[in-house]
């Protein structure tokens, strides 16, 4: 007997699971957003399908935002609370925003780090 637990360095989040509505690309392109910005700010997600560890604090993990199923890179962030929900097999936590990449380099990480058929195009 056995049991499956997913294990990520990849926090990839839709809106509604919880990416932080603070990082909106429009915004970022106009003016880019400062680390400083998100400090010590607590972001919470929840009910992430499927049962997954994430690296826990003081590992970074990737921050994406899933955008219909395209994947929008962001930075680095830190995973300080984790809860798995064996009925709903769903994981929930909070982290915090360590790291926003410049508008270049999340375009080449949103292009080059992920599937074929999951890049997120946009223009500088």
């Amino acid at each position: 007997m056995g049991s499956y637990i997913e294990f990520n360095d990849t926090l990839q989040l839709t809106t509604e699971q919880g990416f932080p509505v603070e990082l909106d690309l429009q915004k970022h392109l106009q003016e880019h957003f400062s680390i400083e910005q998100f400090k010590d700010k607590v972001f919470i997600f929840k009910d992430k399908p499927d049962v997954r560890l994430f690296h826990c604090a003081p590992t970074r993990v990737f921050l994406v935002h899933n955008i219909d199923g395209k994947w929008l890179y962001w930075g680095h962030c830190l995973i300080i609370e984790q809860t798995i929900n064996a009925e709903t097999k769903t994981t929930s936590g909070k982290f915090k925003i360590i790291k926003i990449y410049n508008p270049s380099h999340q375009q080449a990480m949103s292009r080059e780090e992920v599937s074929a058929g999951k890049e997120y195009f946009f223009e500088i």
